[in-house]
């Protein structure tokens, strides 16, 4: 009886010691599943990469300052006018940051083109000439009409009235444009300058006998700088507005929040602050 109750015994043992070792084997993959889990995880979270706040960005525009008065540098050397006041506002109601640059007419579209600049402001009209070779255009912020002016003394009064005689422009805007298209009915010579003050002075010293160039800006230069010149009554043309402007689609976000800032400040009442700020 002794010797069948010691193997009833022993069999019980070797019972629970397969029974033991089959849990432990169970519950092994569990665990190692888990493991593995995490080990797979920790990598990926540890070279996630940290993505740069848009806040960062610092956008370089490029300007033009001897165009008074959108935009010209006053007796303390800081850029101001109708430009430089609207794109500070704009940049205030969308958030970004930026940092102007005085590149001059030619050297700021070069400078867009190359991808030294993300866009320019700069009395840039809108046309559709200019949206064909590349550039792309905010919406309007100022309507502007073009017109000629001559010296205070001249007795020109009328296109006619140029007739073999020679005109100056800037190149590259709708000043020059505009004469352009004059020039084959008319019968007169066009000069091209780089700057507005340079072309003044060909006037005024009787290098040419007039010049174009957006009215506003001839006005305020004229009444402003004490110059010896004249606008010619009803030379003004139908104009076309101004336009912010890229010369890549890849800035098409900075077009997007210039035309989202420009309805807003149009709607608070900060765009005709401006606009009265410098034309009254």
């Amino acid at each position: 009886m002794k010797k069948l109750f010691a193997m009833l015994l022993a069999v019980c043992m070797v019972l629970c010691v397969f029974a033991a070792c089959g849990s432990a084997e169970a519950s092994a993959p569990a665990a190692s599943a888990a493991e593995e889990a995490s080990a797979a995880s920790a990598p990926e979270a540890a070279s996630a990469p940290e993505a740069a706040p848009a806040a960062d960005k610092t956008y370089i525009i490029a300007t033009d300052t001897v165009f008074k008065p959108f935009e010209y540098t006053d007796e303390s050397g800081n850029f101001v006018g109708i430009d430089v006041d609207i794109l500070a506002a704009i940049a205030e109601d969308q958030g970004f940051k930026y940092e102007l640059q005085s590149l001059g007419w030619d050297a700021s579209i070069a400078a867009c083109q190359a991808g030294q600049a993300n866009g320019m402001i700069a009395g840039a009209s809108i046309t559709d000439e200019r949206k064909e070779s590349g550039w792309i255009f905010s919406d309007g912020y100022y309507n502007a009409t073009q017109c000629m002016a001559v010296a205070a003394d001249s007795d020109i009064a009328s296109f006619a009235d140029l007739e073999g005689k020679t005109v100056a422009v800037k190149t590259g805007t709708q000043g020059a444009s505009y004469a352009e298209s004059l020039q084959e009915a008319n019968g007169f010579e066009i000069t091209y300058f780089e700057d507005s003050p340079t072309m003044y002075q060909a006037v005024i010293g009787g290098q040419v006998v007039a010049c174009f160039e957006d009215t506003p800006i001839m006005a305020a230069s004229i009444k402003d700088g004490g110059l010896a010149m004249k606008v010619v009554e009803g030379s003004e043309n139908e104009g076309s507005p101004y336009g912010f402007a890229v010369f890549s689609a890849d800035e098409q976000e900075l077009v997007d929040m210039f035309n989202a800032g420009l309805a807003n400040i149009k709607a608070n009442g900060k765009y005709d602050e401006i606009i009265a700020k410098y034309l009254g």
